[in-house]
């Protein structure tokens, strides 16, 4: 899932890092936690647009989603968190980034068959 997050923002072709977040920065049901932050020209600086992360057996505890294991024995799945892409915050990147000195923004080409145009006009 953090290898399909990655290819979106290169298929888009924006500059991004990724973080290993530590515990204090992760949620309590969390075990392992990766923010991709995309940057952002206006905070001249990064900003969060995806996360993913390791549940552990939090929610399918809740969804009680068990397997028998080859012993007979049942235990809870482990689950995955994946936000693909935040919405408003990716537009943000976009537009900030393809944005032209007239003003116009440029779509990033992978879009222009989804959108049907290549530029935003000012």
């Amino acid at each position: 899932m953090q290898q399909n997050a990655e290819e979106i923002l290169k298929d888009l072709g924006l500059p991004y890092r990724v973080l290993l977040m530590c515990t204090g920065d992760m949620g309590e049901p969390q075990l392992k936690k990766y923010d991709i932050e995309t940057w952002m020209p206006s905070r001249k600086g990064y900003g969060e647009t995806m996360s993913n992360s390791i549940m552990g057996d939090f929610q399918t505890r809740r969804l009680k989603i068990k397997y028998r294991n080859k012993n007979g024995e049942t235990a809870y799945c482990y689950s995955f968190n994946n936000t693909a892409v935040a919405s408003p915050r990716i537009l943000i990147a976009l537009l900030e980034n393809y944005q032209q000195e007239d003003g116009s923004i440029l779509v990033p080409e992978v879009l222009h068959d989804l959108t049907g145009f290549k530029v935003i006009k000012k």
